[in-house]
This record gives C-alpha cells, structure tokens and sequence, in this order.
C-alpha cells in the first residue's frame, strides 16, 4: 500500500524569502501583502491581490482607450482620495495595520509608504509611470508624465512643488537633529526606490513600533524578513540577535552578533556586545561533569 502523499506547505518566511529571492520580477503587492501573514497566517494573499485588480479594473473601465497620461493620473487621483477614500491614518499614525496592505485595503487608511504600494499597483494597471520615492520621513509617489514628472502625496494626492519638498525635507533635518550638519541636495532624494528599497522601508516601521514597546516576539519575525531582504547587512544580523538574545534563544543569537562584532569592528557598541556574548556563551555552555 502506497504512502499518502505529503505536500510541504512554505512557512510565511519561505514563501516571502521566494517572493524577494530575485529583484527581476519582484511583485511588489504581492510581497508586501505577505508581510502580514505573520500576524495572520491565513491570510490569503491572493486573495489582496485580486482585490486591488477589481479597483483597477473598475477604473480602467470609465477611461476612454486614448486616455492621456494626465486623464489617467487625474481620474486615479480622484478615484483613490475620494471615491475610495484613501488617506494617511493622522490619529493613530503608529498603529501596526497601517503596514499591513489588506488592513489598509480594509480601513482605507494607512501610512504614506502601504499607500503608496497601493497606488503604484493602481497605477501600474493603468499604465503610467509611477514609481515610489524613499523621501526622508515621508514616503512620496513620483509619475512620470512627457518630459516632466509629478511628486505626489501619497496621503492626499496632492501635487507637491520643489519649495513644498524642501520644507518636508526641512523638517525631518530639524527633528532628527540634522539642522546643523551638511545639506545634502533635494535632487539626492528623488530617486526611485525599488521594490525592495520599499518592503525594506515597511518592515522597519513595523520593527520601531515592537521595539519601541519590547515586543519581541513580533519584532523577531520582521527581523527575519529584513535579514532575508538584506542579507549583508550588519546591523540588521544585530538587531535580530539582540531580538533573539531579549527571547532566550542564546545560540542563535551568538550567531549573529558574532557577525555583527566581526563585520563592524569599530562599531560604538561593539564592546558592549562583546561584553554580551561572552555572557551568552557562558549561559549556553554544557555544565561541567
């Protein structure tokens, strides 16, 4: 008698860590909407993005086929603001569904960058030129239109002037403390993001809000995500050791700050992690017979 068959079902971190493995072809929705299986194992995924094709498709239907790229923005505009009534969440800006994409689908509010990942999808269907902007503390929407583009809001849809960004950009120098240091241009900050510039920038709002309240056992999944979108990078092995050190798994903790201490050697906190380890390895360690 033949064995029953099995299927290996990915976990949420494997079916994201194939979503990103290559940046050709990434879908941005479709990865970023994973994000929140975490929180929601059963969230169907697919489920997302049909949703967001039916708004398209409701969309694209009302255009006429010679549409201009400024009908089509205009008409996205309107139909995302204030037919859909898509805005920025002002009185709960820190809540964790504002970087869950079928929470903001569901609420209609969200924080710039999950409404931007909405809009561009929207956009995409129609076929403008619309790509994300990694502005500093506001996340922006830039479509490119003829020779010129417009930078858009993504919260209100509003156009934004060159003097309206350089106060945008005024403010986050001023409460990050950056009021005295070196200026760098506003042309330096209008650069696409990719997509997976844009999922690194959703994960590491979710990560401030769990470490800002402790909650370590929602940061650690992010953790994951961030390492497999950057896997390099340093200071996000440490933060998922740190996470991993603040939840008792000592060994694999060790792993990665090790990394971290051996990465960055000047780094300003690399002997208190020294320090840190050598506690861990001393919990870890078999007793003595």
């Amino acid at each position: 008698m033949s064995e029953p068959l099995r299927l290996n079902v990915p976990t949420a971190l494997e079916y994201f860590s194939s979503l990103v493995a290559e940046d050709a072809g990434l879908n941005l929705l479709e990865a970023a909407a994973a994000i929140a299986q975490d929180e929601f194992p059963a969230l169907d995924v697919e489920a997302v993005l049909s949703e967001v094709e039916t708004l398209a498709l409701r969309l694209s239907q009302r255009l006429p086929a010679d549409a201009s790229a400024k009908h089509k923005l205009q008409a996205l505009s309107r139909f995302f603001h204030h037919e859909l009534g898509f805005a920025g969440n002002v009185n709960n800006y820190y809540e964790r569904g504002n970087s869950f994409i079928h929470h903001v689908l569901a609420t209609r509010r969200g924080i710039p960058v999950t409404l931007a990942v909405i809009f561009l999808e929207l956009a995409g269907h129609l076929g403008l030129r619309a790509q994300g902007l990694a502005f500093p503390g506001h996340f922006l929407i830039k479509v490119k239109m003829g020779n010129g583009e417009v930078v858009l809001d993504p919260c209100t849809g509003n156009s934004l002037s060159r003097e309206r960004l350089d106060e945008y950009l005024q403010v986050f120098r001023d409460s990050a403390g950056l009021a005295g240091a070196v200026a760098l241009p506003i042309d330096f900050f209008m650069q696409a993001a990719a997509p997976r510039d844009i999922l690194v920038r959703m994960l590491r709002n979710l990560k401030e809000i769990y470490r800002a309240g402790e909650d370590w056992p929602r940061q650690l999944p992010v953790q994951q995500r961030l390492v497999v979108l950057l896997p390099g990078d340093a200071a996000e092995r440490r933060d998922r050791g740190l996470a991993l050190e603040a939840l008792g798994q000592w060994p694999a903790a060790i792993e990665d700050l090790a990394f971290y201490v051996e990465q960055a050697p000047q780094a300003a906190d690399g002997q208190d992690l020294q320090r840190r380890l050598m506690q861990m390895r001393q919990r870890s360690a078999p007793p003595r017979q």
